[in-house]
């Protein structure tokens, strides 16, 4: 048996040892997913104080339920380290690390450079490294590959190398790491064999693709795709309120069609890691081969210029009450960047913030989600307030920014001066009694 089937045979057998690199919002459930399936699995972290919860089986990501954990961390399926030297005795070595924006929204790979440099001694014949962390076309083979191979072990023949994108989508009830789709792309036809023997035995279907760097396009597509169409009903919302029109009616009559169309909804700006980010990376990617991605950088204008028109909508509704921005209390209600989730991760609520800082505003917020909010965006520590008639009564003005299902919207309408409505989530509630301003 050559060293292709031993590995395909040792996942298919699941007598494989996983470590997943990266215990974020994308890392922790496919680490609990491979250990799940039957996998040993080592989850490894730079971070001590998520080690510290994990073997303790407490979850530090809301979705992710700590009972889930305890059945995996208290019976060793599931094992927390910081070590890098514990990949020596793993099969498969699985990257799930933040790719941000840096300075000048430039691609930042630091977090990916620096584990793989962790890992590289420890890359072995046999062994399987993958990719998951979001990225531009070509880095698989151009930044990853020359890292590992560095020692002199040779791709495919080795060692094996591939990209799966991470698809996870927090809180979503109905798709979960194990039944969402599982594209792969493999930097040559072994790598491939092996990482979807890998993946093909803890998930439901995987795609096969003809390389990594179609794995790496695949994932852009899909939030490029997202961004440029959430940035179009945000430019027909600002166009639909100086005709007085309803966006949300006109997005709802339009959804009834059958087909060739799929709904969109505006907001307050994107949030989360990855249709903030990820065009950028491809515009920048772009620029290596002369080509100016033009669509996709517009649609990220529109969308990033989106908090500085919810708070012009604020100011306007304020100064038609004869009330100044300057010195007014502001409720932000939501600060998670999706509904029914704690992650706060670029999320629009920051630049809210920072512009109704700048206007001399005293801003305080309430999320059940967040009960504390830090961030490298804000000064210091805030926490959510309780939602009660008092704070509402004494706030100048309401801004929802999250629509979060826990949250009583009745509630807000009946004691609130002046209601922004970022996401329709008064309409259920609100009467020709109550101020309210979509933005």
């Amino acid at each position: 048996m050559g060293i292709v089937e031993e590995a395909i045979a040792k996942f298919e057998g699941r007598s494989a040892r996983v470590a997943v690199l990266g215990l974020g919002y994308a890392g922790l459930p496919l680490a609990c997913t491979f250990a799940e399936a039957g996998f040993a699995t080592v989850g490894l972290d730079i971070d001590q104080s998520k080690i510290d919860a994990l073997r303790v089986g407490r979850s530090y990501i809301e979705h992710i339920a700590s009972e889930r954990l305890r059945k995996l961390t208290t019976t060793d399926k599931l094992h927390a380290t910081t070590d890098f030297a514990e990949l020596k005795d793993c099969d498969a070595v699985i990257i799930c690390v933040p790719t941000p924006l840096g300075e000048g929204r430039l691609p930042d790979l630091t977090a990916v450079t620096n584990t793989a440099k962790a890992a590289a001694p420890y890359v072995h014949r046999g062994q399987l490294v993958a990719l998951e962390s979001t990225t531009y076309p070509g880095t698989t083979d151009e930044v990853l590959l020359p890292i590992l191979t560095a020692g002199g072990l040779e791709v495919g023949t080795d060692f094996f190398l591939a990209f799966s994108p991470e698809r996870e989508d927090p809180a979503n009830i109905k798709f979960s790491t194990k039944s969402i789709p599982k594209v792969v792309g493999g930097v040559t036809k072994n790598c491939l064999k092996v990482a979807a023997a890998a993946y093909g035995a803890v998930v439901d279907r995987v795609v096969e693709v003809s390389s990594a760097r179609v794995a790496e396009s695949t994932k852009l597509l899909e939030n490029i795709y997202r961004c440029v169409n959430i940035a179009m009903v945000n430019e027909l919302k600002m166009l639909f309120d100086r005709m007085d029109i309803d966006v949300w009616e006109v997005i709802n009559a339009a959804a009834t069609k059958p087909f060739g169309f799929t709904p969109f909804y505006p907001g307050p700006g994107l949030g989360g890691h990855c249709i903030p980010i990820d065009p950028f990376y491809l515009s920048w990617k772009a620029r290596h081969y002369d080509f100016s991605t033009r669509f996709i950088e517009l649609a990220g204008e529109i969308n990033t210029a989106m908090p500085e028109y919810v708070v012009n909508r604020l100011i306007a509704a304020l100064n038609r009450q004869g009330k100044p921005l300057r010195g007014a209390k502001i409720l932000l209600i939501g600060v998670a960047y999706k509904s029914d989730v704690d992650d706060v991760r670029e999320s629009p609520a920051f630049s809210v913030m920072k512009l109704l800082g700048q206007g001399c505003a005293s801003v305080s917020y309430h999320d059940p989600h967040v009960p504390v909010l830090r961030s490298r965006h804000i000064e210091g520590v805030l926490s959510s307030v309780a939602l009660t008639p008092d704070t509402l009564r004494a706030a100048d003005a309401v801004v929802i920014i999250t629509n979060h299902r826990a949250v009583d919207y009745k509630l807000i309408l009946d004691h609130t001066q002046l209601v922004i409505d970022t996401r329709n989530a008064t309409a259920p509630f609100r009467t020709t009694e109550h101020m309210v301003v979509k933005a």
